[in-house]
């Protein structure tokens, strides 16, 4: 399904994943057009490091006006159709199956635990992460 979004070309831990940097990929996405705060949830697969492989992280992505350039920071890094991009839309079906790197961490608010998508970075920079973070993740685990 696609979708229009104005502006969008603009420039204790539940699942026992430490912080880190994670190369994934788009398992599922979802816009969801929340009056107030619409955002797009998505749903990633851990492709590396190994350990961590096959482990699914979920997280959303605020599509509200000032959030827009997160969502199109995402959208590039990840390789998404420049051509959809281009016209503010946002296929989810065009979105799963795209890998990239997500940078995570863990947010308190309240006394509920949320996943916070940091920053993200296209799939080429893995190899130069990959043997810094596979350490780091080890004494974390």
């Amino acid at each position: 399904m696609r979708r229009q979004i104005p502006g969008l070309d603009m420039q204790a831990n539940p699942q026992n994943l430490p912080d880190g940097l994670f190369l994934v990929r788009v398992y599922r996405a979802e816009y969801n057009p929340h009056p107030q705060k619409p955002f797009l949830a998505l749903t990633f697969l851990i492709v590396e490091p190994e350990i961590l492989s096959g482990h699914k992280v979920s997280g959303r992505i605020y599509c509200t006006q000032r959030a827009l350039w997160k969502v199109s920071w995402f959208l590039r890094d990840f390789g998404y159709d420049r051509d959809l991009l281009g016209r503010d839309e946002i296929d989810e079906k065009a979105l799963t199956g795209l890998v990239g790197i997500v940078h995570t961490s863990w947010r308190t608010i309240g006394r509920r635990m949320f996943l916070n998508l940091e920053a993200f970075a296209p799939r080429s920079d893995w190899n130069s992460n990959e043997s810094t973070e596979k350490r780091r993740c080890r004494e974390t685990l």
